[in-house]
């Protein structure tokens, strides 16, 4: 296993020409209070890569995109079959490929805008206007009216935690 530090300092969501961009990589977008931090910084772009490309992650992604009324843009890798490569993989069929893609482009309401693109690189790209946003959280704002404040709270460490400290005194 491989597993790199972080802590909520790295969590930013940030403003950019096309939208309040924010997300998190690969199984990181399954953590719901981890969402749920990043929705009430306003994310309205998710940005979604992996290597996931299981149907299940398609569902995740409109599922992100319709619980947290923001576009998610998920980037898949492609990688070739083994036969293809010219390599052997223990327990692998030769002519699958190691990895066969699923970018998507999902809407706030969980549609469809663009892929998903299986089996080959390329491009995805969709039209989005923020304003569509104000009305979908209209209907659904999982951190405003529907986030029921007078039961549940979350609260998000931002400090950064270095690996080593010194203590003088």
């Amino acid at each position: 296993l491989i597993w790199g530090k972080g802590d909520g300092s790295t969590l930013p969501v940030i403003d950019t020409a096309v939208g309040r961009i924010g997300g998190a990589v690969c199984w990181e977008n399954m953590m719901p209070l981890l969402r749920t931090a990043m929705y009430a910084k306003g994310v309205q772009v998710w940005c979604a890569p992996t290597v996931d490309e299981r149907d299940m992650w398609q569902v995740s992604m409109r599922h992100i995109a319709h619980e947290g009324r923001c576009f998610v843009v998920s980037a898949c890798q492609v990688q070739a079959s083994p036969e293809a490569l010219g390599v052997e993989v223990a327990n692998w069929p030769d002519d699958r490929p190691l990895i066969a893609g699923g970018s998507v482009i999902v809407g706030p309401m969980g549609d469809i805008l663009a892929g998903p693109l299986v089996g080959e690189a390329g491009l995805l790209t969709a039209q989005i206007d923020t304003d569509q946003l104000v009305r979908a959280r209209y209907d659904y704002d999982v951190v405003g009216h529907y986030a029921r404040p007078d039961i549940f709270e979350l609260v998000v460490d931002e400090r950064a935690k270095p690996g080593v400290r010194y203590i003088t005194d």
